[in-house]
């Protein structure tokens, strides 16, 4: 017989808490026209890793009648593996000359890197660095911080704007990873005058065009999240 594990006992809770995308595509069509800045926060995998209390640190130590805590990425909106993220075509709306910053996270560094080649762009350099002001556990040391890459087509795009940026920010965690506005506005006032898209966006900002789940219509997001 196998031991106990706090995975067997809440894997029906963790079916039933996953989110997955109903839609025949992985995302819905990117609207018309070229971009020269992208800014991508990816939905990344991470192979159904949850995070729990020491209720289940072993099998002779859960407590089956406890609420123990489960946390997930794959919780919060529909997660896509590396090879899907990959098939994505956003190289179909850069412009000869375009940027992209992309949101990862230390486990997902080296994927990131991947992803960015994959999408046509050359790798150049880490633009912001978050101080969450708070930690994660980590398996080496405590997690405080996450990175937004920069990569590259062609030429920076001209003219710019402000070139005095803070690489470092400090800014308190909000929810489930949602980046801090400082990072968008910093964007922003480096290039004021191009055409900008977020990818894989919460919500309109600005003169900014967005593209992802949560900014698609109400109704049809319903759908794609609870495949009703």
């Amino acid at each position: 017989m196998k031991p106990m594990t706090g995975y067997s006992i809440y894997n029906k809770e963790v079916q039933e808490r996953t989110k997955v995308s109903r839609i025949p595509d992985l995302y819905p069509d990117f609207p018309p026209g070229r971009f020269d800045v992208i800014y991508a926060d990816p939905p990344w995998d991470y192979g159904g890793k949850l995070q729990f209390d020491r209720s289940s640190c072993a099998h002779d130590e859960i407590d089956p009648s406890k609420k123990i805590f489960i946390s997930s990425a794959s919780f919060k909106y529909p997660t896509l593996k590396i090879d899907e993220l990959m098939r994505i075509p956003v190289s179909s709306i850069a412009s000869e000359n375009c940027l992209v910053f992309m949101w990862t996270t230390g486990p997902h560094l080296s994927n990131a890197i991947d992803l960015g080649r994959a999408w046509g762009f050359e790798y150049k350099t880490v633009g912001f660095v978050w101080d969450k002001m708070i930690h994660n556990p980590g398996k080496y040391t405590l997690s405080n911080c996450e990175f937004c890459l920069i990569f590259k087509k062609g030429k920076i795009p001209q003219p710019r704007g402000v070139r005095n940026i803070q690489q470092l920010i400090r800014s308190s965690r909000r929810g489930h990873s949602v980046k801090p506005d400082e990072v968008r506005n910093a964007i922003s006032a480096m290039f004021p005058t191009q055409k900008r898209i977020e990818l894989f966006a919460r919500a309109k900002y600005g003169d900014w065009v967005v593209w992802g789940l949560d900014v698609m219509d109400d109704t049809l997001q319903e759908l794609i999240l609870t495949g009703v």
